[in-house]
């Protein structure tokens, strides 16, 4: 499963980014796709889900699907 989160923050995607790769998970930091809306223009793309514990840091997590996503998180207020 490919997922994409968005922050509020360039630090917070940055952070979120190492710390995946600190678990294994395969990460990359990207610009925000158009469909996509991201307060920081940041975005990270990576496999396996929704992480367990979500960093406060993100906006929404997306997973990447064939007819475009399909929302996994997104953060209250």
């Amino acid at each position: 499963m490919i997922c994409i989160a968005t922050f509020y923050s360039h630090f917070g995607a940055i952070r979120f980014r190492q710390d995946c790769r600190n678990r294994g998970v395969p990460a990359r930091a990207m610009p925000v796709p158009r469909d996509l809306s991201s307060s920081c223009g940041t975005c990270v793309r990576f496999e396996g889900g929704c992480p367990a514990a979500v960093p406060e840091e993100v906006e929404q997590i997306v997973e990447v699907t064939d007819g475009g996503y399909r929302p996994l998180y997104r953060a209250r207020g």
